[in-house]
């Protein structure tokens, strides 16, 4: 118990100083974790128990991907069908021939050549959507691509997995000149998941029981957890399902590594299985607390599992590796996603943020060892490569961000549409909130000018039967040819703060007397598209906010009416207020020091507060005369 408790203090120490540090730097949690798993494997006595700390880290990446299977309802999966064939399928497939050719021209046989293509052709699922997620660029086109081909790779692990048993190991050969590596002090060759069923079986037996195992996670999803669910239900204790969903996720586990697959792979089909139950929210909201824990302890064991001694023997014959795989995985995944119609910024995050090697790499590694696929020197030189290939991707999505704002500057890489109508009202930003704008405008009988910098969602308003013109808001030639100095008014829709305030200044110095009415996302934005001269800002939540307190207010004693009038008094009120505070905000001073704001802002709430109650009197009053 004191060394785990040793171990556990380490561990924590280190990602609370070296995540915030890095996140600061704004190099993402991911780097911060790695880092902090380098340093810690260099520690003597500290370093070595990484290797054990990683099976039980592995749970974050097999709840990980239990979430994104219950997000993913079989009709989704079969709705993305075209991408996940098309760009995940063409890319594992590419990817895997070219890597195979490069390892034959290195001396492989042409199995063990194919289990290295098999094995690199996987990007690694738990960095790229931990970086997307807190780079907010899961939404975009490029995101959602790379989300495709994440998703592809992972469930063609199964396949993967089914087939490595039936490749034949060649003449053993290493890359290496002395052909001698040791990973960490183990011994690759006895490298797996531990005691398995299919020791022993051959490759066709090994097959059949890796199926058989799959149909039983999908066969017990359907009907076995639902009666679970309802019987833990009727015990009205909620730690219960907390219990249960560890359970099915654990359970899950066990049983895979019981016949030498990936529990990762398990619990994604039982995610997508689950997917449509009525218990999906509540093993979400159950499960997230440890993902989160759980995927930081695994990037930090991957950091910590990379032997800097092996790597300092051959830094350069690693690195060029490494570099080489970045290199043509990117070239692959640059070809495929420009013929699927993504352009520059979409284009240049979709190659990026793919263009390592996965942590399902090591996986397969190991199954390729059990099963005498791989010789042993080549497994350790691939837990190196893949691992600095990891290792890389931070670096990668920072690349992405310079090539962005470069990109930014100039004009964008598709020409914008030639703009062939006006009208009163232009919309610049067709999300989800343009789109709710545009909707009511066109449906009481008023044209409207749509512009929007991405192309996608442009061809998906086409095909509802709603037009838009691609092309970038912010250029001043684009809002000429949509009718600037003919319209009455301007919507900034857009949910980029920076683009948002850059148009506003443009629209209201080129036309003083059109009305600007602007969305914000928080008190900071309202303030300064106030002061670039929008009419009406509009807090993106405030409204529906307003909604649901007014349903509150309802519930607990209320009547309709006092409580409407509550919330239009709140809403006056607050209006009132963000103008007064708008004189005493400044930009250069943090919030929380700004003592004019704190103090007026506390009055405006007393304020607020007294004549609430005065209004509810008045109103309650006239009721009863």
């Amino acid at each position: 118990m004191d060394s785990f408790l040793f171990q556990a203090t380490i561990y924590l120490a280190a990602a609370v100083v070296a995540v915030p540090l890095s996140a600061r730097l704004g190099l993402g949690s991911v780097l911060g974790y790695l880092a902090a798993g380098i340093i810690i494997g260099q520690v003597p006595g500290i370093g070595a128990d990484a290797q054990d700390l990683q099976h039980f880290a592995e749970f974050g990446v097999v709840m990980m991907l239990f979430l994104i299977g219950l997000d993913l309802e079989p009709k989704a999966l079969w709705a993305m069908r075209h991408r996940l064939i098309g760009l995940g399928g063409l890319q594992i497939v590419i990817t895997t021939l070219l890597i195979m050719a490069l390892a034959m021209a290195l001396g492989l046989t042409a199995e063990s050549a194919l289990a290295v293509g098999l094995i690199l052709s996987l990007s690694s699922t738990a960095i790229v959507l931990q970086t997307l997620s807190e780079k907010h660029l899961m939404q975009t086109s490029g995101g959602r691509s790379a989300f495709s081909v994440l998703l592809t790779q992972d469930i063609a692990v199964i396949p993967m997995l089914a087939l490595l048993p039936l490749l034949a190991l060649g003449a053993p050969v290493t890359l290496f000149p002395d052909g001698s590596m040791n990973l960490g002090g183990t011994d690759a060759a006895t490298a797996g998941h531990g005691p398995s069923l299919v020791e022993g079986l051959p490759g066709w037996g090994v097959t059949l029981v890796t199926l058989a195992m799959v149909a039983a996670i999908i066969l017990a999803g359907i009907y076995l957890t639902r009666p679970l669910f309802r019987f833990i239900q009727a015990s009205r204790l909620r730690e219960m399902y907390t219990a249960l969903a560890l359970l099915i996720v654990i359970g899950i586990a066990f049983g895979m590594t019981l016949v030498g697959l990936s529990p990762a792979l398990g619990a994604f089909l039982a995610g997508v299985v689950l997917a449509n139950s009525e218990f999906r929210h509540q093993l979400e909201s159950d499960l997230e607390p440890f993902k989160g824990l759980l995927l930081g302890l695994f990037f930090i064991t991957v950091g910590a599992g990379i032997d800097i001694s092996a790597f300092l023997q051959r830094p350069a014959n690693i690195i060029g590796l490494a570099l080489t795989l970045i290199a043509l995985k990117g070239a692959v995944l640059y070809t495929i996603g420009r013929a699927f119609g993504l352009r520059q910024r979409e284009l240049w995050l979709f190659t990026l943020s793919l263009a390592q090697a996965g942590e399902f790499g090591f996986v397969l590694i190991s199954f390729s060892l059990q099963q005498s696929v791989l010789p042993p020197p080549i497994a350790e030189k691939l837990h190196l490569v893949i691992a600095m290939s990891m290792l890389a991707t931070p670096l990668l999505f920072i690349l992405h961000e310079l090539l962005a704002r470069r990109l930014s500057d100039h004009s964008d890489h598709l020409p914008p549409d030639e703009i062939d109508e006006q009208g009163p009202v232009i919309i610049a930003g067709i999300g989800r909130f343009g789109q709710i704008v545009n909707r009511l405008v066109q449906s009481a009988g008023f044209r409207t000018v749509v512009l929007d910098h991405d192309i996608e969602t442009i061809r998906l308003m086409r095909r509802f039967g709603f037009k838009g013109f691609f092309g970038d808001p912010t250029r001043p030639e684009l809002l000429q040819a949509a009718g600037l100095s003919e319209a009455s008014v301007f919507v900034v829709a857009l949910d980029d703060p920076k683009a948002a305030l850059k148009i506003v200044t443009y629209v209201r110095k080129q036309r003083p007397d059109i009305f600007i009415i602007a969305r914000a996302q928080d008190r900071p934005q309202v303030f300064r598209l106030h002061r670039a001269g929008a009419d009406k800002i509009v807090r993106e939540m405030f409204d529906s906010s307003l909604r649901a307190g007014r349903y509150a207010l309802e519930q607990i004693g209320l009547s309709e009416y006092e409580a409407a009038e509550a919330q239009q008094a709140f809403y006056t009120h607050d209006r009132k207020a963000l103008r007064e505070l708008a004189d005493l905000w400044d930009p250069t001073i943090p919030a929380g020091h700004n003592k004019a704001y704190i103090d007026r802002a506390r009055e405006l709430q007393n304020e607020l507060e007294t004549s609430l109650l005065a209004r509810l009197d008045q109103t309650h009053g006239s009721d009863e005369g």
